[in-house]
């Protein structure tokens, strides 16, 4: 194990020391994060079908929590965009409380593969992968943000797209107009207001406006106040949700789901943090204290957290380089729970919608999207295929069949990757490696000696070719020499299938040597006890002593035979 590989970043800089100057621009980025923060952590709470104060609850809870223990020292953590697809489909299956225990066993669920040290593989996760589900989600959240955006009075929305669009088309007649100006007007607001400062969220100027506008005119438009009502401005105490068996196996497809969803994110949202600041992240230490965020925001009655990328930016580019800034973020969002509730209730849900519209709109990065059509046909297949089975089917078959996918074609391409060439294969070849292989390493073949070079690794997608030109030897040498200098590794089915092949040889009396194999691949052939097969005084290191092994077995044959 890493040294601190699981120590929290904030514990190593206090550590070392936090200065004045960068304490004093911690708690500015801290203040601006949580102002931001806000009216994304009340829509996401809300498009997930849940009611405002949970997305507070959650990003004060988790957010403290990601930030005291979490592996990344810019890290800004709380619910997120890419939660709402899964989150409301759990809400209008299990309800609530469903969602809750989910969270809750989620969490349990991250923080053990944090435990397992598998945060170093979950970023091996395809780019077009990433890309393809990424912009589901973003047209999954633009979809389900029509109803408020157009002011539409309709009662309960169906989780499915397809769906979701007939009973759009069925209320198109009903748009209320005052609603979507609102909607139309946050929009523009959050997209430009940058122009006019970056020292204010368009996002904040545009409830600002809105709510005002709605209260002081009293237009005919949905608040969250008459959607939900008020807005608790205190925290309940914790509690533990009743688990039992019946319950994990009812919630445990969900809670998996909201645990890989929650992984990923939280660790792409630490590597572009990384490349942002130029630090680096602990992967293993990030996943426990995103874990422990989602265990303890479901004991608050919360919903999933993770690492949120848009208010992680936000926080770096305001000064932010210590979890400082992400404690400070959480106390301003409690604060304002604490003092504003009665205002907040009155923001309009389509101002609500036109702030996520445009989430989803930065949160598809569309330019990378159609970049990737410029790439090879396997990469769209996976862009393609993970984008569809995110909008129209769901998240985590996407992922599954993704992955799938991937894993198949980076097969293929490394079995093709890997060649199997004869001595005469080499010495026929325009280049001058055949010449390197013969003149500078001795190279005189006896005739009744044939040699072939591995070039790749030796696994299951390249042990059918391996076997298919060994097989198909027009001569049958007395001795074939197998050159595995550049054989990194070799698995299990390519273990089997050299024992095999040199089982076939020996039988037809050709003697197999073995040359060049490196340490790890050594170890391998000696657990698969084809050292004793073979006899160990046929497995060399260097060609050298390959072809004088050879050359000697032929001379004591010779001499019997005289």
């Amino acid at each position: 194990m890493k040294k601190g590989e699981f120590t929290p970043k904030f514990f190593t800089l206090l550590k070392a020391g936090i200065t004045k100057k960068q304490l004093y621009k911690d708690v500015l980025a801290g203040i601006i994060v949580g102002i931001v923060a806000l009216p994304l952590s009340i829509a996401f709470a809300i498009a997930s079908g849940v009611s405002p104060e949970k997305g507070l609850i959650t990003a004060i809870i988790a957010g403290i929590v990601i930030s005291v223990f979490g592996g990344s020292r810019v890290q800004i953590g709380g619910p997120t965009g890419a939660f709402i697809v899964i989150l409301y489909a759990i809400v209008q299956e299990h309800g609530v409380n469903g969602l809750t225990i989910a969270t809750f066993m989620a969490g349990f669920i991250i923080m053990g593969m944090g435990f397992a040290k598998l945060g170093n593989f979950l970023k091996f996760i395809p780019y077009p992968l990433i890309v393809g589900f990424t912009s589901g989600i973003a047209l999954i959240i633009f979809s389900s943000q029509i109803k408020d955006l157009f002011g539409m009075p309709i009662e309960a929305l169906p989780a499915d797209f397809v769906d979701k669009w007939v009973v759009y088309g069925s209320h198109f007649t009903q748009i209320n107009w005052v609603a979507f100006a609102i909607a139309i007007a946050t929009i523009v607001i959050s997209l430009f207001f940058i122009r006019v400062t970056t020292k204010i969220p368009g996002s904040i100027v545009a409830i600002v406006l809105s709510t005002v506008v709605v209260y002081y005119f009293d237009l005919p438009v949905e608040t969250i106040e008459s959607k939900f009502g008020e807005i608790p401005n205190s925290i309940s105490m914790p509690a533990f949700p009743h688990i039992d068996f019946a319950t994990i196996k009812a919630l445990i497809q969900p809670a998996i789901a909201i645990a890989l969803l929650g992984s990923i994110e939280s660790l792409l949202s630490a590597v572009v943090a990384d490349g942002m600041i130029g630090g680096r992240h602990r992967s293993n230490m990030e996943l426990v204290a995103q874990g422990a965020a989602n265990v303890f925001s479901g004991l608050f009655g919360g919903i999933p957290a993770t690492g949120a990328i848009a208010r992680t930016a936000t926080n770096i580019k305001n000064g932010g380089r210590t979890p400082i800034s992400g404690i400070v973020h959480a106390i301003v969002l409690l604060l304002i729970m604490l003092l504003m509730a009665p205002v907040a209730k009155l923001i309009p849900l389509s101002c609500l919608a036109g702030i996520l519209i445009v989430v989803a709109w930065h949160m598809g990065e569309w330019h990378h999207f159609f970049a990737l059509f410029k790439s090879n046909k396997m990469d769209i297949i996976v862009l393609l295929t993970t984008f569809f089975l995110t909008v129209f089917f769901d998240l985590i078959l996407a992922i599954e069949i993704g992955m799938i996918l991937s894993s198949l074609i980076f097969m293929k391409r490394m079995s093709e990757a890997t060649s199997i060439k004869s001595t005469s294969n080499i010495l026929n070849s325009n280049d001058d490696f055949g010449d390197k292989l013969f003149e500078e390493e001795l190279a005189e073949i006896p005739k009744d000696v044939l040699l072939y070079e591995i070039n790749g690794p030796l696994f299951f997608g390249a042990s059918q070719k391996f076997q298919e030109v060994i097989s198909d030897l027009n001569q049958r040498p007395k001795i074939l020499i197998l050159r595995m200098r550049n054989v990194p590794f070799i698995d299990a089915t390519g273990i089997n299938r050299l024992k095999e092949i040199c089982k076939q040889l020996q039988s037809r009396g050709t003697t197999v040597i073995i040359s060049g194999a490196n340490h790890e691949v050594k170890l391998e052939l000696l657990k698969a006890n084809i050292y004793t097969m073979l006899n160990k005084n046929n497995i060399h290191d260097k060609i050298s002593s390959a072809i004088q092994r050879a050359k000697n077995i032929l001379e004591a044959e010779s001499k019997n035979k005289s």
